[in-house]
Protein backbone atom coordinates (compact mmCIF):
# COMPACT_ATOMS: atom_id res chain seq x y z
CA UNK A 1 0.00 0.00 0.00
CA UNK A 2 1.38 3.13 -1.15
CA UNK A 3 1.97 5.85 1.74
CA UNK A 4 -0.31 8.60 2.20
CA UNK A 5 1.04 12.21 0.50
CA UNK A 6 1.01 15.38 2.08
CA UNK A 7 -1.79 16.46 -0.04
CA UNK A 8 -4.25 12.91 0.67
CA UNK A 9 -3.19 13.50 4.31
CA UNK A 10 -4.13 17.02 4.64
CA UNK A 11 -7.61 16.90 2.88
CA UNK A 12 -8.52 13.67 5.01
CA UNK A 13 -7.99 15.86 8.04
CA UNK A 14 -9.99 18.51 6.89
CA UNK A 15 -12.61 16.21 5.86
CA UNK A 16 -12.43 14.34 9.08
CA UNK A 17 -12.75 17.09 11.54
CA UNK A 18 -9.24 16.19 13.08
CA UNK A 19 -7.65 18.00 15.81
CA UNK A 20 -4.90 20.46 14.28
CA UNK A 21 -6.42 20.60 10.84
CA UNK A 22 -7.81 23.54 9.34
CA UNK A 23 -11.75 24.13 8.90
CA UNK A 24 -13.58 25.36 6.15
CA UNK A 25 -17.44 25.40 4.92
CA UNK A 26 -17.77 21.58 4.99
CA UNK A 27 -20.24 22.15 1.73
CA UNK A 28 -17.68 23.66 0.05
CA UNK A 29 -14.89 21.34 1.15
CA UNK A 30 -16.89 18.16 -0.13
CA UNK A 31 -17.37 19.67 -4.06
CA UNK A 32 -13.29 20.71 -3.67
CA UNK A 33 -12.79 17.32 -2.30
CA UNK A 34 -15.34 15.63 -5.05
CA UNK A 35 -13.57 17.33 -7.95
CA UNK A 36 -10.31 14.87 -8.95
CA UNK A 37 -8.18 17.65 -10.22
CA UNK A 38 -8.85 19.54 -7.11
CA UNK A 39 -7.92 16.88 -5.29
CA UNK A 40 -4.63 16.67 -6.24
CA UNK A 41 -4.10 20.29 -5.17
CA UNK A 42 -2.79 21.40 -1.76
CA UNK A 43 -6.32 22.66 0.34
CA UNK A 44 -6.20 25.67 2.75
CA UNK A 45 -9.25 26.82 4.05
CA UNK A 46 -9.12 30.35 5.33
CA UNK A 47 -11.19 33.05 6.36
CA UNK A 48 -14.23 31.34 4.43
CA UNK A 49 -12.56 30.89 1.60
CA UNK A 50 -10.98 27.42 0.12
CA UNK A 51 -7.45 28.28 -1.78
CA UNK A 52 -6.05 25.42 -3.86
CA UNK A 53 -1.92 25.43 -4.02
CA UNK A 54 0.40 23.22 -6.89
CA UNK A 55 2.32 22.88 -4.03
CA UNK A 56 2.06 21.85 0.45
CA UNK A 57 4.39 24.15 2.22
CA UNK A 58 4.86 28.37 2.67
CA UNK A 59 5.17 30.37 0.48
CA UNK A 60 2.05 29.46 -1.47
CA UNK A 61 1.85 29.43 -5.30
CA UNK A 62 -1.20 31.54 -4.89
CA UNK A 63 -1.91 31.59 -8.25
CA UNK A 64 -4.75 29.10 -8.77
CA UNK A 65 -8.84 30.46 -8.66
CA UNK A 66 -10.50 30.12 -5.02
CA UNK A 67 -14.11 29.63 -3.59
CA UNK A 68 -15.48 31.96 -1.45
CA UNK A 69 -19.16 30.97 0.33
CA UNK A 70 -20.89 28.72 2.12
CA UNK A 71 -23.44 25.40 1.52
CA UNK A 72 -26.04 27.82 -0.33
CA UNK A 73 -23.91 30.57 -2.56
CA UNK A 74 -20.36 31.03 -3.46
CA UNK A 75 -18.56 33.12 -5.11
CA UNK A 76 -14.85 32.05 -7.80
CA UNK A 77 -12.52 34.38 -7.91
CA UNK A 78 -9.38 34.82 -9.85
CA UNK A 79 -6.18 34.15 -8.70
CA UNK A 80 -4.90 36.83 -6.20
CA UNK A 81 -2.27 38.55 -8.35
CA UNK A 82 -4.66 38.74 -11.28
CA UNK A 83 -7.85 39.85 -9.25
CA UNK A 84 -11.48 40.07 -10.30
CA UNK A 85 -14.76 37.69 -9.47
CA UNK A 86 -15.14 34.74 -12.10
CA UNK A 87 -18.46 34.10 -10.92
CA UNK A 88 -21.07 34.00 -8.48
CA UNK A 89 -24.14 32.71 -6.95
CA UNK A 90 -23.12 29.53 -7.48
CA UNK A 91 -23.72 26.32 -5.77
CA UNK A 92 -20.24 24.77 -3.94
CA UNK A 93 -20.16 21.86 -6.70
CA UNK A 94 -20.72 24.47 -9.71
CA UNK A 95 -18.04 26.57 -7.71
CA UNK A 96 -15.97 23.58 -7.70
CA UNK A 97 -16.42 22.91 -11.62
CA UNK A 98 -15.71 26.96 -12.23
CA UNK A 99 -12.43 26.30 -10.44
CA UNK A 100 -11.27 23.51 -12.64
CA UNK A 101 -12.21 25.23 -16.01
CA UNK A 102 -9.65 27.98 -15.21
CA UNK A 103 -6.86 25.96 -13.98
CA UNK A 104 -3.75 26.77 -16.46
CA UNK A 105 -2.93 23.40 -18.65
CA UNK A 106 0.22 22.82 -16.93
CA UNK A 107 -1.07 22.50 -13.47
CA UNK A 108 -0.01 19.29 -12.48
CA UNK A 109 -0.39 17.34 -8.77
CA UNK A 110 0.62 19.64 -5.95
CA UNK A 111 4.16 18.86 -4.90
CA UNK A 112 5.71 18.60 -1.73
CA UNK A 113 7.76 21.84 -0.64
CA UNK A 114 7.69 25.81 -0.97
CA UNK A 115 6.38 27.49 -3.92
CA UNK A 116 9.96 28.76 -5.80
CA UNK A 117 8.52 29.51 -9.63
CA UNK A 118 8.77 32.78 -10.37
CA UNK A 119 5.52 34.86 -10.53
CA UNK A 120 3.52 33.54 -13.92
CA UNK A 121 0.18 36.12 -13.02
CA UNK A 122 2.09 39.31 -13.51
CA UNK A 123 3.44 40.19 -16.89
Amino acid sequence: MAEETVVEKTWRGILEGHPGARRGEPAVIAAGYAEPRLRARYPFPSHGALSFHRNTQFPWSNDLPYIVGDAQSCIVYAPLRVGGMLGGSLTPREAAALVVVHLPDDCGPAFEGPWSQPDRSVG
